[in-house]
């Protein structure tokens, strides 16, 4: 786009420069040679006007009464019915010559040399293409300066849609004061508003469904186990049969669940999550630091986990911005490896959680700060879909422990064992 806007741009500048350039130039070169021309023109008509004042007196003809008026370097030459009479220097080849006749039955001619003429003309035709190279650098930095306001919001808003596809359901604040790039970020932030609502309501549907069915199929095991060990020969064999198939509706549950999750988390890959938190955490550095707080980082190196990296650099700064907008003191981002799983943990010193509100911190639309109550429920429901787990570990001082599955051995063959940065 970028590119295209360039070429456009520099186009027209040089059509513009050549429909203006060419006829300036030969307008400049023809207006020089007329200057000179009309000024031979004026000297020899002053010429023969004194000339035919001395003939007319009958006096000779006195050229030396006119020199002053011959240009320098140029020649005179006097035609009258008796005499020729010249005075100057030879003009040298393909002068300019400008001819008046006399009252008195003569000519007066000026023959001037052609050389200071042309010099006068290669300046003015280097002026000119001196002002068209400027101007042809001028529309250069203005086509860059246009391509790049125009392409760099674009690719912004680009950038922001492929985020929302990968599962980054934040919204963003810049806007470029383009009237329709803005209304495109105002969508695309209404879109991740409603995703993300999307996403929660699928877990919490998928979480009810998931209890009721295995409340209910735990109830019908035991009374069907119950049943079994009746002494009646039929209903015994009746109700085994029962029990079976309920098994088999259970693993039915199981698998369809876990099915579920496989789909939901088929984003995820084997990721060395340590540098994209160390980017999250340069990313909330600033903002923190604004407040006259600090942030620590305790992150080991090499921690392989198999994640989406959009999805987890949402969850921590769900996390982080929970720790600015909620807690005190020092934030500290720390990640580990323990056992088969990867913790990373976000803490803060402040007063932590009120015992009262432990138990209803990641659910939807419940805060006690005033917040919309939306970013944990959608933090715990993003990591779920990585088959991780998003946990209050300690309500006081607040601390949140992500746990993450670490990638098998198969997974990490052939793949890169460093992230790339992700696009905020």
């Amino acid at each position: 786009m970028r590119r295209r806007i360039l070429q456009a741009t520099l186009l027209a500048v040089a059509v513009t420069a050549v429909v203006l350039g060419l006829p300036l130039g030969f307008s400049a070169l023809k207006l020089v040679q007329d200057i000179t021309v009309n000024d031979l023109s004026t000297r020899a008509q002053q010429i023969a006007t004194r000339l035919d004042e001395q003939i007319a007196a009958q006096s000779p003809v006195d050229l030396a009464a006119v020199r002053l008026a011959v240009p320098d370097g140029a020649r005179l030459i006097v035609r009258t019915q008796g005499h020729d009479y010249a005075y100057g220097p030879d003009p040298g080849e393909e002068p300019l010559v400008e001819s008046v006749p006399m009252v008195q039955s003569g000519t007066v001619t000026l023959a001037a040399p052609s050389g200071p003429v042309r010099t006068q003309q290669v300046q003015v035709a280097g002026l000119v293409l001196l002002l068209v190279v400027l101007s042809a650098g001028t529309g250069m930095i203005v086509a860059s300066v246009t391509a790049r306001r125009l392409s760099d919001p674009l690719r912004h808003v680009a950038a922001r849609a492929a985020r929302l596809g990968a599962g980054d359901f934040r919204a963003d604040p810049q806007r470029h004061h383009v009237p329709e790039l803005d209304r495109v970020a105002d969508a695309l932030d209404a879109s991740g508003a409603a995703l993300s609502q999307l996403v929660q309501r699928e877990r919490e549907l998928v979480g009810d469904v998931s209890h009721q069915l295995r409340s209910r199929l735990t109830a019908l095991h035991l009374r069907l186990e119950t049943l079994a060990a009746t002494n009646d020969p039929d209903v015994a064999e009746d109700a085994g049969a029962a029990l079976e198939q309920a098994e088999r509706l259970s693993g039915v549950l199981d698998d369809l669940l876990a099915a579920a999750t496989a789909a939901r988390a088929r984003d995820a890959a084997p990721l060395d999550i340590s540098t994209l938190l160390c980017d999250v955490a340069a990313e909330w550095r600033e903002p923190l630091k604004a407040e006259g707080r600090t942030l620590r980082v305790k992150v080991e190196e090499e921690l392989l986990a198999r994640v989406t990296p959009t999805r987890l650099r949402e969850t921590i700064g769900v996390l982080l911005d929970n720790a600015l907008r909620h807690g005190e003191g020092t934030v500290t981002l720390a990640a580990r490896q323990s056992g088969g799983t990867v913790v990373v943990e976000v803490s803060d010193a402040g007063t932590g959680v009120p015992d009262e509100l432990v138990p209803y911190v990641f659910d939807r639309g419940f805060s006690g700060h005033g917040s919309t109550g939306v970013g944990l429920a959608l933090a715990r429901a993003l990591v779920e879909a990585d088959g991780g787990r998003l946990e209050l570990s300690q309500a006081r001082p607040a601390m949140f422990e992500v746990f993450l599955p670490v990638a098998r051995a198969d997974d990490v063959l052939g793949l890169p064992w460093k992230s790339e940065p992700t696009p905020r």
